[in-house]
């Protein structure tokens, strides 16, 4: 299982475009051009996304394999993470199928998304799968169904307390998607509760998005950055990009000190 890195940037995602924000990159170089600048500023991990001709959001194996074959040769040693996320479009069955088409290190997987269709049978076999192709999969968590849905994961054992790789998502469901750093205690709760020591990190939200990651990194978690999730600097501003917000946490983490 290889580890998360400590800074991982989401420059894009699914949905934003350059209408919500002139510099979310949308082309693969586009990305690859954003991947470059932030792992210089810091981020030494990408949550990868690709787009389709009109810029919508895709689970094309084939731009997949494309996008990770030019930031390899771009930025080798940086980490990178694709994703299954369905945003309406896409099932369950094609969210396996491309992780098995693109056989990526890391992949990043929505435990509710992948369990949806009710065919837990294929779900639990893909998880399988990926442990023995040595594909780190960290689970995408929104908030207390998904916790008591990795429970019972655990307690039939299908899957291990002590190699966790997840992703809490803080304020997804909040209003106006307004993330705050309290969001953060039903997972650590869990973490406790459960006497799981998993490699976590978290995304958050809203103009208070440092603030949240500022408070997971120093409870002993990694953090997501990125226009995906936020374009909101500390202070208030918009930032002009990316590079602009890893720099910014890459900073204040420096001044911070985790748990760990």
């Amino acid at each position: 299982m290889t580890s998360l890195p400590q800074i991982m940037v989401a420059p894009n995602g699914a949905r934003k475009l350059k209408a919500d924000h002139p510099a979310i990159p949308i082309t693969i170089a586009e990305t690859v051009k954003t991947a470059q600048s932030c792992y210089k500023a810091g981020a030494t991990g990408l949550h990868l996304h690709v787009r389709d001709s009109h810029g919508g959001h895709s689970l094309d194996a084939s731009l997949y394999r494309e996008a990770i074959n030019e930031l390899a040769l771009v930025v080798p040693d940086m980490h990178i993470q694709i994703t299954t996320e369905a945003v309406g479009i896409y099932t369950p069955a094609q969210q396996r199928q491309v992780v098995r088409d693109v056989k990526p290190t890391q992949v990043s997987i929505s435990l509710a998304e992948m369990f949806s269709d009710g065919n837990n049978a294929d779900a639990l076999e893909l998880y399988r799968w990926c442990k023995g192709e040595s594909i780190t999969v960290q689970h995408i968590l929104y908030g207390p169904d998904d916790l008591t849905s990795l429970s019972r994961l655990l307690d039939e054992g299908h899957f291990s307390s002590t190699d966790l790789t997840l992703l809490f998502v803080l304020g997804r469901y909040a209003t106006r998607q307004q993330s705050s750093p309290e969001d953060l205690t039903p997972f650590t709760v869990w973490l406790t509760d459960n006497n799981v020591h998993a490699d976590w990190a978290l995304c958050a939200f809203g103009t208070q998005e440092t603030a949240c990651l500022k408070h997971g990194f120093e409870a002993g978690g990694k953090i997501r950055v990125g226009f995906e999730n936020s374009v909101w600097n500390a202070d208030g501003s918009i930032a002009t990009d990316n590079i602009e917000r890893v720099s910014e946490l890459k900073a204040i983490l420096g001044n911070s000190k985790s748990s760990d």
